[in-house]
This record gives C-alpha cells, structure tokens and sequence, in this order.
C-alpha cells in the first residue's frame, strides 16, 4: 500500500504568512503527488489545515483538492476550528461525538485517523476519543494497525516544542502499549523530519508545508522558526516492513547519473 502524508499547510483567507504564501507552496504539492505519485491509494493530511480556522481558509483548501487526483483524507490539528471545518465539509466523516477521526479497513491492514483537537489551541484526548481508539484497537487485534494524529504523545527532545506536545500523554500510552497490533505511528505538528521509535513502535514526522521549526534545542521562550522548503513523505506500507521516504518537492536539485563516468569527474 503506498500513502502520502502530508501535514501542517496553514492555509491564510488572505495576506502571507511569516512572509511566505501558503497556497502556491501546497499546490506546489499537489501538482508534485499528481505528476509523481499519482498511484499512491490514498493522502493523509494530518492537521493544521488553516492557520487561524477561518471559514475563508478552508473553502481555499476544498477549491485547491479537486485538483488532486489521489483519493484523500482530512484531519485537524490545533490551529483548526472544528465548527468552521464542517461548515464548509458538511459531509466529512465524524464520531458519534462529532470529532474527526476513522478507521480505514483496506489491504488486510487498518489506518485510525485521530482528532488531537482540545479548542481553542492546545491537544489532548478526553475519555471519550480514548474510548474510541480503544474500541477501534480492540475490535481489530488481528489487523496490523497504523495510527495518524496530529500531535505527538511524548517529547521528541525539543524544548520549545515539547511544551505543545499531546496535554495528556499517558492515558493513550497506555493504551498503546496494550496492543501490539500498533506497526507505527505517524504525525505532525513538529514542522521537522523526525523518526525514531516510541514503546517500540516506530514513528515518523516531516516538514510542514509553509514554515519550518529550526533544530534548535535551547529553551527559549517562543519557537525558533525558519522559511525552508515544505516536504511530504511517501510511506509503503507491506506486511513485514514500513518505508517513508522524504520528497523535498520544492527543492530543486541538479539531476546526473551515478553511473557514468562522465559525469563523476564532470
């Protein structure tokens, strides 16, 4: 099974963000899935959608996805607005409680789209999102299980953003370590490529689509920001092994053949 996971677009209604436009960078995106990877089977984009929720910003992102032509799925993160994103994705899926989160059944393995929402700009997991994954775990202990959330549920050993990780960690890790069935775990949030392993389930990250957060690990009191190029990860999904691969599809790179001697002393 081959996905695209995409997060962190911080679509604007109008003017730039940090200098920079967030539209052109994701079309940008979606032009590169089109041309490159239009035979994934499905893009998850993880969060953080708009910047500030606005109605405005999520009309922007329905008008730019018909042009993506791999079936995609949606997910918030904390600069989203729950209430504003049904009211122009009237029909997207939701709980019995109204938060935006799935479970994918395909190719003998299932996918669980997490809602890490707590509005106005914070994330958690209150008991009744708790008590959904685990429903969806339980019922499924025999299908190899990958989790998508916004945020992380532990410190990825990053001062400044350890302090917006997951709010209550330790229910859900809990929960986690319960099932085995848990192959990896994908989020966002970060705005940095990251991989690693947590309980002994792998996970992996990437770069957000309009700004990123420097590798700096001092504990500063706001986030060390920088205007690098957005990025987006190519996962295979098999079932003895999970591949992700980072396509910096923005930066422009001079292309030559590692075989030919010409162009190794060129």
């Amino acid at each position: 099974m081959k996905l695209i996971h995409i997060s962190d677009i911080h679509l604007v209604a109008k003017g730039r963000l940090f200098g920079l436009d967030p539209a052109p960078r994701f079309a940008a995106a979606i032009d590169s899935i089109n041309a490159e990877h239009g035979d994934a089977e499905l893009v998850i984009i993880s969060g953080d959608l708009a910047d500030e929720g606005e109605v405005a910003a999520y009309e922007l992102l329905r008008d730019m996805l018909a042009d993506l032509r791999v079936p995609h799925r949606l997910m918030l993160g904390n600069h989203d607005r729950r209430a504003n994103f049904y009211s122009v994705f009237p029909d997207y899926v939701r709980d019995e409680n109204g938060f935006v989160q799935e479970a994918i059944d395909r190719n003998g393995i299932r996918l669980l789209l997490i809602d890490t929402l707590s509005e106005p700009d914070a994330g958690e997991l209150c008991e009744r999102r708790l008590a959904w994954i685990a429903a969806r775990l339980e019922e499924a202990r025999d299908l190899p299980t990958y989790l998508f959330m916004h945020h992380p549920p532990f410190s990825i050993s990053h001062p400044m953003m350890d302090r917006h990780m997951l709010r209550n960690p330790a229910p859900f890790a809990a929960l986690a370590a319960g099932h085995p069935q848990i192959h990896h775990l994908f989020f966002g949030h970060v705005h940095r490529p990251l991989g690693g392993s947590w309980q002994r389930i792998p996970i992996s990250t990437l770069p957000a689509i309009n700004h990123q957060v420097a590798l700096d690990l001092r504990d500063l009191p706001g986030i060390s920001g920088h205007d690098g190029d957005g990025a987006y990860n190519v996962v295979f999904i098999e079932p003895e092994r999970t591949i992700v691969h980072l396509h910096d599809f923005m930066t422009k790179h001079r292309a030559f053949d590692l075989d030919d001697p010409v162009a190794q002393r060129g």
